[in-house]
């Protein structure tokens, strides 16, 4: 999967009139840029702050192997990688002429295996430390938001050196295996800033999930597109802006 340093920039789109900056603008990398939101930066885990596609897809692979259950190739499930697992499951499960009352059987075993697994096919992309360490020199409060188990994505950013400038991270319990983004979102908000102001937060992500969540908690949205969400997804779920590199992405949020 090439990161967000590799990616060339898209063509800008129609002005809006809501007062936000016009959805999904691109720019060269490093060009200067009006920022989304003065506050805090909210960002999702997997496909945004770290690639982990081969971890999840292969671990879901051998989960339903387990379950004797017959699985599309690993390199076609990139759109397991963001939402609840619960839901790809049932789905998958489903498709495969399946009850898909098992998912929770199949999120049982994909756990077995991803909890070995991750350490040695997950990395943090290229450039995301980068923007992490200008934000956090701008001032900027920051918090993990991710549809991950807590105790799993708080692992994954500890282990990854991460945790420096993510101090926080806002996940579902284990128990809660169907949690949609936009409950996990409005948690870290109230938790992390009470009181504050959500149109001054952003949200950042992959997929439609987290643009949604952002709209439904009121915060502006950025949707990267070296996830596994691609830029037709991002748009198509209202982002105010797409970007296609670490450099923009810092733009999209400092203006530098």
């Amino acid at each position: 999967m090439t990161g967000p340093g590799g990616r060339t920039a898209g063509s800008g789109h129609a002005a809006r009139t809501d007062g936000l900056a016009a959805p999904a603008a691109t720019s060269t990398p490093g060009a200067a840029a009006d920022p989304l939101r003065p506050g805090p930066v909210c960002l999702d885990l997997d496909g945004c702050l770290v690639d982990s596609a081969a971890a999840i897809t292969e671990a879901v692979v051998a989960a339903l192997d387990h379950l004797g259950v017959a699985t599309p190739p690993a390199d076609t499930l990139g759109w397991c990688v963001g939402p609840p697992l619960q839901e790809s499951m049932a789905r998958l499960l489903a498709d495969a002429g399946e009850d898909p009352a098992r998912a929770g059987e199949a999120v049982d075993a994909y756990r077995a295996v991803y909890a070995l697994s991750w350490p040695e096919r997950t990395r943090v992309f290229d450039g995301v430390e980068e923007v992490l360490v200008s934000l956090v020199g701008a001032g900027r409060e920051l918090a993990v938001v991710t549809s991950k188990p807590l105790p799993l994505a708080s692992s994954i950013v500890e282990e990854l050196g991460l945790a420096r400038w993510l101090p926080a991270v806002f996940a579902p319990d284990p128990d809660d295996r169907s949690e949609p983004k936009t409950a996990t979102l409005a948690r870290a908000l109230a938790a992390r800033w009470p009181g504050h102001d959500p149109a001054n937060v952003t949200m950042v992500g992959d997929r439609s999930h987290d643009v949604v969540a952002g709209q439904a908690c009121g915060t502006a949205t950025v949707g990267v597109t070296w996830g596994a969400g691609d830029r037709g997804e991002l748009e198509a779920a209202g982002a105010d802006r797409v970007v296609d590199t670490a450099q923009q992405l810092r733009a999209a949020l400092l203006g530098w």
